[in-house]
């Protein structure tokens, strides 16, 4: 992929699906109530007819959300056909501890994990202390639950680079280690620009990284939120964004089908680059995502 080729437009036809060759990915969060939990269902329910190649469960930080995440990646490996991912951090826990969760989601068929670093217990703005007799880092992290199973693990990339990393250049060095370590995909951050993501991939693969490279996908509904994550996350939103969005503050349903437009686009651009899978991070909503994967194809 030439880095001198950027925001290519699509050959195909204005709203024409992909190819069948595109494969969706889709990550929920563990329901903090009954209510969130049998909303969390009807998504699951929603998008399984679509197939996904696999389908992730967050995890809080510190370990928070240990037992729901774990009680909805069992449910999803028992009552569905989707193969389910469980992230695991280094936050919060000792290595003992999140070797025994290992082995427990090895034993229940779980052979799939996102392993991340983790945010910082008091926030992602605060600076992270592995914790004591723990894993250090994702590298780290990797490298246990490689020793305990062959499990199928996928780590994190950041296209404009980690928060805490001192450049771009020096977070592939670490993402690098992440897959020589034995990670088998790298699952992005989500991004709104797409020559951003492309240059990362290309700065990537001349690393050396040679598995795939995902690129995390977030419908925006709310773009004020999204603005103040981004600028937690250091994630560039393009001004035409905010422009495209202007006036919809208290207008949802339009908001939707402008969410709905601008990420099915950005789809069809990453797709004319070479890119094929895409991982979204639906937010346990369901309508959004659908629509939007009908738009490129990918369909019951």
């Amino acid at each position: 992929m030439s880095t001198t080729s950027r925001s290519v437009v699509s050959e195909l036809p204005i709203a024409s699906p992909l190819p069948r060759d595109a494969e969706v990915s889709f990550e929920f969060f563990p329901p903090k109530t009954d209510k969130m939990d049998a909303k969390l269902w009807d998504c699951v329910e929603r998008l399984a007819p679509l197939k996904p190649k696999y389908v992730s469960v967050t995890y809080g930080a510190g370990g928070s959300t240990r037992e729901r995440t774990h009680a909805t990646v069992t449910r999803i490996r028992d009552e569905t056909d989707i193969a389910p991912a469980a992230h695991l951090t280094c936050v919060g826990a000792t290595r003992e501890e999140i070797d025994d969760i290992a082995r427990d989601y090895w034993a229940h068929g779980i052979k799939h994990i996102v392993a991340l670093r983790g945010d910082p217990m008091d926030g992602i703005e605060t600076d992270y202390v592995p914790h004591p007799g723990g894993y250090a880092y994702a590298e780290d992290l990797v490298k246990g639950l490689k020793k305990i199973a062959d499990f199928e693990i996928s780590v994190a990339g950041y296209p404009e680079k980690h928060p805490q990393a001192q450049s771009l250049d020096a977070d592939i060095e670490f993402l690098k280690r992440k897959v020589d370590a034995g990670a088998d995909r790298v699952i992005t951050q989500s991004f709104f620009d797409n020559d951003k993501f492309l240059q990362f991939v290309d700065k990537a693969r001349a690393a050396g990284i040679t598995v795939p490279i995902v690129p995390g996908i977030l419908p925006v509904t709310n773009f004020k939120r999204v603005q103040e994550f981004s600028t937690q996350t250091g994630t560039s939103v393009p001004r035409w964004m905010a422009e495209i969005f202007e006036g919809l503050d208290d207008d949802m349903e339009t908001r939707k089908l402008v969410a709905a437009t601008v990420v099915a686009e950005q789809c069809r651009v990453l797709y004319a680059n070479g890119i094929k899978q895409f991982h979204f991070y639906t937010l346990n909503r369901a309508d959004l995502t659908y629509a939007i994967c009908h738009i490129l194809g990918v369909r019951p």
